[in-house]
């Protein structure tokens, strides 16, 4: 999934071209536990090997389509832009390599939080890294959201490592991808490339030596390993496209549409356990979204006024 602060985004206003393009972004994402549960057979490495090899001719045809490959030619010939882009690469691979994993251990539900607070994270992140100061609103949202960590523990015995890892990994990946000076799909293009070797590797390894999945005799786990690409390239893409037609405050609601769809899913398609404890800490997490969300669009509204009431040039 994305973070809504990693993507350009227009300042003029919403397009409905945009709004479709990140509603399918979402919706695919907040449907991927469902395929996700379908390889649960596979083991998570062998999967997110697949989801990287399949994903690379389908990130190169499109940036063949929008013309768009000198950019990556030039980050090829630049050390630094190399060093940053394998090194959102590793994050983006333990954040996937953690994600399929816990979808088929039975604990999507500790995704979905994962994936909520993620942009409290983000913005801790910002406060800590990059020295940007916190507003009152934002600081009741993180000490919420940090409540229903500890609830978590407290009942689990244990931190909530999955979600935890998932929101810090997304969360430095996110942080790190604003630093390449290319295009979402150029960057996206660059990561897989300079994964699929290791990958493309992994997997020969595996079907040289009888556990692989690719080249067993059936069709169906072909077919669902082959569609890796499509459900891991597919949704980054419209999502790259429709952020730029739309604005921050927009997508910064959107980002919820896949955490409560994979929320949902979990609860009512895999019956996942949701006890008091959970519910405690998802109402936490859910009053601390409002509070960031109210903050972020009383910040909105401000700059507007801000920016209507500047005299024109």
């Amino acid at each position: 999934m994305a973070d809504a602060k990693t993507a350009p985004v227009a300042d003029s206003g919403d397009s409905a071209k945009g709004f479709a393009f990140a509603l399918a972004a979402y919706g695919l994402w907040g449907f991927l536990p469902l395929f996700m549960k379908a390889v649960a057979h596979i083991p998570a490495a062998e999967v997110v090997a697949h989801r990287i090899v399949w994903s690379l001719p389908i990130a190169g045809l499109v940036l063949v389509v929008l013309g768009r490959t000198a950019d990556v030619k030039q980050a090829l010939r630049t050390p630094r832009m190399l060093g940053m882009a394998a090194l959102t690469a590793i994050l983006i691979t333990i954040n996937w390599g953690i994600y399929v994993w816990a979808i088929g251990a039975g604990r999507a539900i500790e995704t979905a939080l994962g994936y909520y607070i993620n942009p409290l994270f983000s913005i801790f992140l910002g406060a800590v890294l990059l020295k940007e100061k916190l507003d009152h609103y934002q600081m009741v949202a993180i000490g919420l959201a940090a409540l229903a960590v500890v609830i978590l523990a407290f009942g689990a015995g244990g931190l909530p490592w999955v979600s935890l890892a998932l929101c810090i990994s997304w969360g430095f990946y996110a942080f790190f991808r604003k630093t390449l000076p290319v295009g979402p799909n150029q960057g996206f293009f660059l990561e897989v490339m300079l994964l699929a070797l290791p990958a493309l590797g992994y997997i020969i390894w595996l079907e040289a030596t009888g556990q692989g999945h690719f080249g067993d005799t059936g069709t169906a786990d072909v077919l669902w390993l082959l569609s890796c690409g499509l459900v891991t390239a597919v949704p980054l893409i419209l999502y790259a496209n429709g952020a730029k037609l739309l604005r921050l405050s927009t997508i910064g609601i959107m980002q919820y549409i896949a955490p409560t769809m994979i929320f949902l899913i979990a609860v009512f398609v895999f019956d996942e356990p949701f006890g008091t404890t959970k519910l405690v800490a998802f109402v936490l997490i859910w009053t601390a979204l409002i509070v960031y969300t109210a903050s972020m669009l009383r910040s909105a509204r401000a700059r507007r006024l801000v920016a209507q009431a500047s005299p024109a040039e």
